[in-house]
């Protein structure tokens, strides 16, 4: 049943939904920006393209909710612009985003 504001295949709202939710499977913002504030298991940051230690197996965020997630992360909201059709798009945009935004 797919109304206004159902998921589509993709995991994404319709673009009149307002932001997406988090992808399932994707962890594309866990992966592709550099991170200069610490993590729990990572107290330097990370580099760009790079896994977070916090990226479980199912591409997921251990630490979402929690006072350890750098305000950076918790910051970073999904969007259509961003996320895409799918994770590759999500990957290419971000890296694009990084390389962007270095001094």
């Amino acid at each position: 049943m797919a109304g206004k504001g159902a998921a589509s295949a993709c995991g994404h709202a319709p673009d009149d939904a307002g932001p997406p939710e988090c992808r399932e499977g994707c962890g594309a913002c866990c992966i592709a920006p550099s991170i200069s504030s610490p993590i729990p298991g990572m107290p330097g940051g990370k580099p760009a393209g790079v896994a977070c230690v916090q990226l479980t197996p199912e591409l997921r965020c251990a630490i979402f909710g929690q006072s350890g997630r750098p305000a950076c992360c918790s910051g970073l909201q999904a969007s259509h612009e961003m996320c895409g059709a799918d994770r590759e798009h999500a990957l290419v945009w971000l890296t694009a985003l990084e390389r962007a935004t270095q001094p």
